[in-house]
């Protein structure tokens, strides 16, 4: 039976068809990699996803962690599946041979890593956020860092987490208070509360490595205002020895677990640093250590941050993906009506998949969740670009890309994707709303996503305020010609009308973009950045699936009916979706001050 997880045909059409996954072994760092490796990977990935995520991923659910004031308690099941992740070598796959890596090429990894997305997102979240804090601590920690906490995280022994908001700031990161005072061997001990944490306590692991986001006083021992004055710390659950063995409680202390309507498998928490309850060295304060440079705490951190949307734009693609195939699995075995013209009660009832409008729902699944996919594991060879391209050029431009499209690549799955769940729903009927039935799980799950990593309203403030105007236009300048060669491409084939229709559009969007930077107020600019990156969004997942059609045109043979099915994707999203940036391209010109020219006490 064909897996309900994710579709590996399709999965084996992104790498091999269209991103040419091969050809990165050309490469010394994936020298020792070929197709065989990689596939061999991907089946790894799907073994141990359908075999140890998917089966609790309901009892989880229906199940989620619980303090008893003492320790929180999960279902064992979440700790074997974690341990057969870290057993694998999983949590090391992209790192360096010296890290007890595999050295597998991005791509690769997160091709691997969406199984375990789709298979349970809760679970998932564990390892994940274990392996972007790792990654963070590479980047911009010191030797003795890597060596006491990264290398126990890649053997699993460690997990990890991130913690940026409080209570009181959110979003808004200039308005921390967690103080960070500096001691004289030079660590520091923290005080403060955070909020949101994934992951922030549990009894899965030896220990815990929290990157704590933190002020340190200046001279006159008052916090520096706004984010200037932001660091980066190191702060175990758990002290850690020289010689790598775990030391006395730091005074980290779980005030309380949030309950979430979705990813309910994964600790939320609230932590409170330096409480005092307990006492490391003998006296309070949440010991911690300093990653990089003081006060350039947000520039590390960002490193995470950015992995980390790119990672929440898969989960969302995964958990659209799963429930598509689990609507498509319903709608061939439903049997239920006949077809308009033949209302003949003494036929046989035909499977719903045969009613139009069900089809209207299963395309449009089918175009949003391999859209998704398609763009995010573009983001993720443009990874292995930046890291490993020929020249110094190349590397440049994929940062470049990386940069403009990530906004997309968090966003756009996450509104479009969490849609895909809906219609799944609504495919499966009124069993679709029962909890007895996995899609109104997947859609709970997913409508975390438009939240994790930066709201809508704040992708959208990154893509119109600084995305696309930075380096006076570069990043902007160099999609759009990646855009324009693969518009060429196709003006000479069948898909010559699709070609038209979207040079129109981003020839429309380069001309909104200007108007929008003219308007002379940063407030008229940006009140309506929201529409604008999701305009934006559709361009680009248009572009992503004109890719894909002129990899699948023309093609036979056993496979055919897979290459039309993508080509039938591409025209309903060219003919039901991008037409619909039209409109919020007007809105957008005429420099709508509707919401901006809103009061409060309209309301």
């Amino acid at each position: 039976m064909p897996s309900r997880i994710l579709s590996r045909r399709d999965l084996d059409f992104l790498l091999y068809e269209w991103l040419d996954a091969p050809a990165l072994t050309c490469r010394a760092r994936f020298a020792d990699h070929n197709r065989e490796t990689f596939d061999a990977v991907l089946d790894l990935c799907e073994q141990l996803a359908t075999e140890h995520f998917a089966p609790h991923n309901k009892k989880a659910d229906q199940n989620e962690p619980h303090f008893d004031g003492t320790a929180v308690h999960i279902i064992p099941e979440v700790k074997v599946a974690l341990k057969a992740f870290a057993d694998a070598g999983l949590l090391a796959a992209g790192q360096d041979y010296e890290h007890g890596g595999m050295q597998l090429p991005c791509l690769i990894e997160k091709a691997g890593f969406a199984w375990f997305k789709g298979a349970n997102v809760g679970t998932s979240a564990y390892p994940f956020l274990t392996i972007g804090n790792a990654n963070t601590l590479l980047k911009c920690g010191t030797p003795q860092q890597i060596e006491r906490f990264v290398k126990p995280m890649l053997a699993g022994r460690f997990f990890g987490t991130m913690c940026l908001s409080e209570p009181q700031a959110g979003s808004s990161l200039s308005d921390i208070t967690t103080r960070a005072d500096t001691q004289s061997d030079g660590s520091y001990r923290l005080r403060g509360n955070k909020m949101w944490i994934s992951g922030g306590e549990h009894e899965l692991s030896e220990n815990i490595v929290h990157l704590v986001l933190a002020k340190v006083p200046g001279p006159d021992g008052k916090l520096i205002p706004g984010v200037k004055g932001i660091s980066l710390f190191i702060v175990p659950k758990k002290l850690v020895n020289d010689d790598g063995t775990l030391g006395e409680r730091n005074d980290v202390v779980l005030a309380g677990l949030n309950h979430k309507m979705g990813y309910r498998g994964t600790t939320n928490c609230l932590l409170n640093f330096g409480e005092g309850k307990f006492q490391p060295g003998g006296q309070p304060g949440a010991v911690g250590y300093l990653v990089g440079t003081l006060h350039q705490g947000l520039a590390a951190m960002f490193h995470m941050m950015n992995e980390a949307r790119i990672g929440v734009g898969l989960g969302a693609v995964m958990l659209g993906y799963t429930g598509y195939l689990h609507a498509l699995d319903y709608a061939r075995n439903r049997p239920q009506g006949r077809h308009p013209a033949n209302k003949d009660p003494q036929q046989a009832q035909v499977p719903i998949v045969e009613h139009t409008d069900v089809k209207r729902m299963l395309l449009a699944q089918k175009a949003y969740v391999e859209g998704g996919l398609a763009l995010t594991l573009y983001c993720a060879k443009l990874v292995d670009e930046e890291r490993t391209a020929d020249d110094a050029h190349a590397r440049e431009q994929a940062t470049l890309l990386l940069d403009i499209l990530t906004p997309i690549a968090k966003s756009w799955p996450s509104q479009w994707c969490l849609e895909a769940n809906s219609l799944a729903i609504q495919v499966h009927g009124g069993y679709g709303y029962t909890r007895e039935y996995d899609v109104e799980q997947f859609y709970r799950d997913n409508r975390l996503n438009p939240i994790h990593e930066g709201t809508h309203g704040i992708q959208g403030l990154d893509l119109l305020g600084r995305k696309v105007v930075m380096r006076q236009g570069a990043a902007l300048a160099l999609l759009s010609g990646k855009v324009a060669a693969t518009i060429a491409k196709a003006s000479d084939t069948s898909l010559s009308p699709l070609s038209t229709a979207l040079q129109t559009r981003w020839q429309r969007m380069q001309q909104v973009t200007g108007l929008l930077h003219a308007a002379g107020d940063l407030n008229k600019t940006l009140a309506n950045a929201s529409l604008y990156l999701e305009a934006f969004g559709h361009l680009v997942v248009s572009w992503i699936w004109l890719e894909q059609a002129l990899v699948a045109l023309n093609k036979q043979g056993s496979d055919a009916d897979f290459y039309a099915g993508k080509l039938q994707a591409c025209h309903w999203f060219f003919r039901w979706e991008l037409p619909k940036v039209d409109a919020q391209f007007d809105l957008l010109a005429s420099i709508d001050t509707t919401t901006l020219d809103m009061q409060d006490s309209w309301f």
